[in-house]
């Protein structure tokens, strides 16, 4: 079976606040470095599944995603191949 390398991003939805993202922005001035209009971090999950075929690889890190690389209460999340 081959090998398919997915990538899968994980950003906390829109409406949540981004503590972390913020104390980002706010260092930046501080450091002599543009202030950002807007800045929000999240997380990037690069993985190699085994899998019949493409559909098949997303399918697998779809799942991975939904059960424990992401809170779908607070965080989306997207796939795709790498």
């Amino acid at each position: 079976m081959p090998a398919y390398e997915v990538v899968v991003d994980v950003m906390l939805k829109p409406e949540i606040l981004d503590p972390t993202g913020q104390a980002v922005s706010n260092a930046l001035p501080a450091l002599g470095l543009p202030a950002a209009v807007a800045l929000r971090i999240g997380k990037h999950v690069e993985l190699s599944v085994e899998a019949e075929d493409e559909a098949g690889a997303l399918a697998q890190a779809t799942t991975m995603a939904e059960v424990l690389l992401s809170n779908p209460v607070i965080e989306d999340f997207s796939v795709r191949l790498g």
